[in-house]
């Protein structure tokens, strides 16, 4: 019976090739996303090990983690040769011009990029990141005892990053000043303090077609927020170019 079962199942295998060669798929594999912390400032070395494992466990992409030295030395870039995304928290480091020309040749491959708070002024010897890979304009920050109200753009509600988002949330920490943007930038989220004008907070860009996005969000307060997380998780999809995951079945 088990060499009928066997038999049986093979020639049905033929037939389905026979008929249509190309309907058979093969498993699409699972991205690669490289985590970087180099900062010291918002703890990302508790934080974002926290959030690598949140992506492992609820959508099932390999990550690796990397984290810097107390030095100016990100040990294990080479990982950005295997890379489809990275989420960057570093902060004023002078890197090594050989580490920094890694992180150089994965955005010029083409590569998305996420980039959280300090990400702003993330390279000492590369000023021109903030406004060139990132679109932004960071030149400051309000004070932290002012509490910041994050508002969804009406404009461009309808981007699949804020998908499941809250429309007004509370951030965790200080508001940073980034106005005005780049004309390239595409802003969805705004946050603002009292008697104070508004500052962008969220947006995308794209630099030599990659896709990028930037929060200035990223306070561990934030990690702590469904919204925040559901916005970097919808940044996840948005960047590899995939559609925004369902909300509702993620498991801490």
């Amino acid at each position: 019976m088990k060499k009928f079962s066997l038999s049986l199942a093979g020639c049905l295998t033929i037939f389905l090739l026979a008929i249509e060669p190309h309907s058979i798929a093969a498993p699409t594999a699972k991205p690669t996303i490289v985590l970087i912390s180099g900062e010291f400032e918002y703890k990302s070395a508790e934080t974002l090990p926290v959030f690598k494992h949140y992506l492992e466990t609820n959508y099932g992409f390999n990550c690796v983690y990397l984290e810097r030295t107390k030095g100016e030395d990100i040990p294990g870039l080479d990982a950005l040769a295997r890379a489809d995304l990275v989420v960057l928290f570093v902060r004023r480091m002078t890197l090594p011009e050989e580490q920094l020309g890694k992180i150089k040749k994965y955005l010029d491959s083409g590569k998305p990029l996420i980039g959280l708070r300090t990400a702003s002024h993330a390279f000492e010897n590369w000023k021109e990141w903030d406004r060139d890979v990132l679109g932004g304009n960071y030149h400051n920050h309000y004070s932290d005892k002012l509490v910041a109200t994050i508002r969804i753009v009406t404009e461009t509600a309808d981007n699949p990053i804020l998908k499941g988002v809250d429309r007004e949330f509370v951030a965790g920490g200080s508001l940073y000043l980034n106005t005005p943007l780049p004309p390239s930038s595409v802003v969805l989220l705004m946050g603002s303090v009292t008697n104070q004008p508004p500052e962008p907070v969220a947006w995308t860009h794209s630099y030599k077609s990659a896709r990028v996005f930037y929060t200035s969000l990223g306070h561990p307060k934030d990690f702590d927020n469904a919204a925040f997380r559901r916005l970097l998780v919808n940044a996840v999809f948005w960047t590899l170019n995939r559609p925004a995951p369902e909300s509702g079945r993620e498991r801490p």
